[in-house]
């Protein structure tokens, strides 16, 4: 993702539900060394969810998403993009 850059996914759900969500951006937390994740916001201005995967690069046009299966990782995770949220808003 470039700086600036609007990215718009669409994430598809078990259920056959899909949600259009912006790219707000890509962290890193130390305590999970090499891993990237993505935070991601629903377009649909009612939802105020916010999605959080880790993220793989494969090439400069894909990428994975996956789920952090981990409780604790996700947990911590999670606390760390409120943390970088409330940093860039100070």
């Amino acid at each position: 993702m470039e700086d600036n850059e609007i990215v718009v996914i669409t994430l598809e759900f078990e259920d056959g539900e899909s949600v259009e969500c912006e790219a707000i951006g890509l962290f890193e937390y130390a305590e999970f060394p090499g891993k990237t994740y993505i935070a991601l916001a629903p377009t649909d201005e009612e939802d105020d969810d916010v999605y959080i995967y880790e993220y793989h690069e494969l090439s400069d046009d894909e990428f994975e998403l996956l789920d952090i299966e981990d409780d604790n990782e996700f947990d911590k995770v999670a606390t760390e993009f409120e943390r970088l949220v409330e940093e860039s808003v100070d």
